[in-house]
């Protein structure tokens, strides 16, 4: 993928001097005091802010936060106490600007927050007259928020149409060498784990990792699905029967491939949804009509398991059981430490899947690890993202 790069620009010298507008993803979880209880988001956007300093350039950062109304502001809505987590990050105050549109004044060296993008009108629905008012405070504008790319907004698309430069910060440009490691170039075998309570959700995903992968692991309520398409009982397990069609459909183009979606061969089983339900390993012909799937079962895991460490490249979304209730996390457990062990290029994504990694301390074993929720899945399906089209266009 074509675009230009921020890091090669700064290498370039054409950055001193300059106004330089980051569109970060800062989009952070807080408390009800408004305290910030998880700032992995913060800390990713730093380089991408140093480098800009360190190159002489006067920099304007700039993220959504939650779901603000546009134009009715909510102190709730505030980057304040982002502003503040930024400057203890960077070493030095970050002033928060509002109302900030028609003009904002820095010098270079300094660096600002413009205060939560989405109170702009015209921000979501990527407004030109907005988009054109942004383009003209800075000389080059990066975007540097993968989580943000699968939408076309004011700040993610539509300034990148009219400046001067556009270019994809750091940690944008990571994500997109990331993904084409693992989707355009591939070192095979490709396996792809694709977890989840619904495969309605993630349907179209299966269908185009069904064209490219050699191994398709499904997990959760999306493997309970594959489970009743093959044939096999689920009990009262969370299920779409009436995607049971899809499912054979993939399965069918995997194996016309001389690929495979492995199917449980064994499977952890409860009563009762909760942390403390007796958990019962079953063959997976054996279960019972009260019996709840919550996750693979361990001879499962262990052939899932070595195929992952055999693998060229492996696609990561989502946990293969019950990760939070320990008597229903080996599964997930042994998933993750396969690809911990593997020799292959690893890349992961999707909040759930984050929070395994985390679990299990790999973070540091794993090829690559995606800031973007939704953004990963639209790669996974095949998908243009529009952050990326707009910056392949200005590159060429």
């Amino acid at each position: 993928m074509n675009v230009l790069r921020f890091t090669d620009l700064c290498a370039q010298g054409k950055v001193t001097g300059q106004r330089v507008f980051i569109r970060a993803d800062l989009n952070v979880p807080q408390d009800d005091a408004g305290n910030i209880t998880e700032d992995t988001r913060i800390r990713a956007s730093v380089p991408c802010i140093r480098q800009a300093l360190d190159a002489g350039a006067a920099v304007m950062v700039t993220s959504h936060l939650g779901r603000p109304t546009e134009g009715e502001f909510k102190p709730e809505d505030s980057l304040a106490p982002v502003a503040k987590r930024l400057g203890e990050l960077l070493g030095r105050e970050v002033p928060l600007v509002s109302n900030w549109v028609d003009g904002v004044q820095v010098q270079p060296g300094q660096v600002v927050l413009l205060e939560n993008c989405r109170l702009n009108k015209g921000e979501k629905k990527n407004d030109e007259a907005l988009s054109r008012k942004l383009a003209a405070l800075t000389d080059i504008y990066v975007n540097d928020a993968f989580g943000t790319a699968h939408r076309a907004e004011a700040t993610t698309y539509g300034i990148a149409q009219f400046a001067k430069i556009a270019c994809a910060g750091p940690l944008l440009a990571a994500e997109i060498d990331a993904i084409t490691k693992a989707l355009a170039q591939p070192k095979r075998p490709l396996a792809a784990i694709v977890a989840g309570s619904k495969v309605s959700t993630k349907l179209t995903i299966l269908k185009s990792l069904a064209d490219k992968v050699d191994q398709l692991v499904v997990g959760g309520g999306i493997a309970n699905t594959f489970m009743l398409a093959s044939g096999l009982k689920i009990g009262k397990s969370l299920a779409e029967p009436d995607l049971i069609d899809e499912a054979k459909a993939v399965i069918e183009a995997m194996r016309a491939r001389g690929a495979g979606v492995p199917i449980p061969v064994d499977v952890v089983t409860a009563k009762t949804f909760a942390a403390d339900a007796a958990a019962t390993i079953k063959a997976a012909q054996d279960v019972d009509d009260d019996d709840l799937i919550l996750d693979i079962g361990p001879k499962t895991a262990e052939l899932l398991a070595a195929q992952l460490r055999e693998a060229g490249t492996i696609v990561w979304n989502g946990p293969v059981g019950v990760f939070e209730f320990d008597a229903f996390a080996n599964g997930t457990k042994v998933i993750a430490r396969a690809i911990a062990e593997s020799k292959a290029f690893s890349i992961a994504g999707g909040g759930d899947t984050l929070a395994a990694i985390a679990k299990y301390g790999i973070e540091d074993k794993v090829g690559y690890i995606s800031t973007g929720g939704g953004a990963f899945l639209e790669v996974l399906e095949g998908k243009k993202l529009p952050a990326f089209e707009i910056l392949e266009k200005r590159a060429a």
